[in-house]
């Protein structure tokens, strides 16, 4: 795997799915599911490793049932 320098938003987005993912009890497994994203590559993003594409990072908020700028907005 590729591995691109970390920013500071992979954290906030990491940060952000967790707490959203926790609030709708959802597994790592049930978001994958229900955002169509494999669930290993789900992890990856939630653990800051992935350099998460625009595409993936809306299929990530529909599933949580958010708008995607909720997950990158810095509380």
């Amino acid at each position: 795997m590729k591995r691109t320098h970390k920013g500071p938003l992979r954290d906030i987005l990491a940060k952000n799915m967790r707490r959203l993912r926790a609030k709708r009890g959802l597994t790592q497994e049930a978001l994958a599911h229900d955002s169509g994203i494999n669930r290993t590559y789900l992890s990856s993003v939630e653990r800051a490793e992935r350099n998460v594409s625009i595409d993936n990072i809306a299929r990530i908020a529909k599933g949580l049932q958010v708008e995607p700028w909720k997950l990158l907005k810095n509380d």
